[in-house]
């Protein structure tokens, strides 16, 4: 990544596919012989504090089935609310136009997981990006306790329900696993 005047402020080194394709989520960005401008882009949310004190309160009280419906609850919301700004992404981009129409549920769910539209979130600890020690990169840039996140030493978020993500928009993104050599 870039400054404005074009300086380095921090590169990112992803593992490539050792089959299939050879990928790496460099492969999606334009080579910097082209002189053009790429984009990138970085995302961290959270659903906050008070629920994640909700859910360890009743797992004290023993209350275990409310304890794993809250929590699941706050986790989907917090991928929800993740959702919400890559759509903001893509609509800043300008090809939020290719997003599926259809909005019913089920279907509009089905879309968003089988990534029938433009780009991905490449969350950290995943195949394309399973260095976690690159969340301490993103929280440098993003600056996560602004709005309550916080980066522990192991380079887990807190609070738990909360979770970051490079955003790809290049039309080919797709998730996938990776490993061997670094590019």
């Amino acid at each position: 990544l870039l400054n404005e005047d074009g300086s380095e402020r921090t590169r990112f080194s992803f593992p490539r596919q050792r089959r299939g394709r050879r990928l790496c989520l460099a492969d999606f960005f334009r080579p910097e012989e082209t002189g053009e401008t790429d984009v990138v882009g970085l995302q961290i949310v959270t659903v906050g504090n008070r629920i994640g004190e909700a859910t360890a309160e009743l797992f004290e009280t023993n209350a275990y089935r409310d304890y794993l419906e809250l929590h699941g609850l706050s986790v989907q919301l917090a991928e929800a609310l993740a959702e919400y700004w890559h759509a903001r992404v893509r609509a800043e981009l300008g090809f939020a136009g290719e997003d599926p129409a259809d909005v019913e549920a089920a279907t509009f769910l089905n879309d968003v997981f089988a990534l029938k539209y433009r780009g991905a979130r490449f969350s950290l600890g995943y195949g394309a990006c399973p260095d976690l020690e690159d969340r301490a990169k993103i929280a440098e840039l993003l600056r996560p306790e602004r709005i309550g996140v916080q980066l522990s030493e192991e380079f887990q978020l807190h609070p738990e329900q909360s979770t970051d993500a490079i955003v790809i928009h290049h039309p080919e993104a797709n998730y996938f696993n990776a490993g061997g050599a670094r590019s």
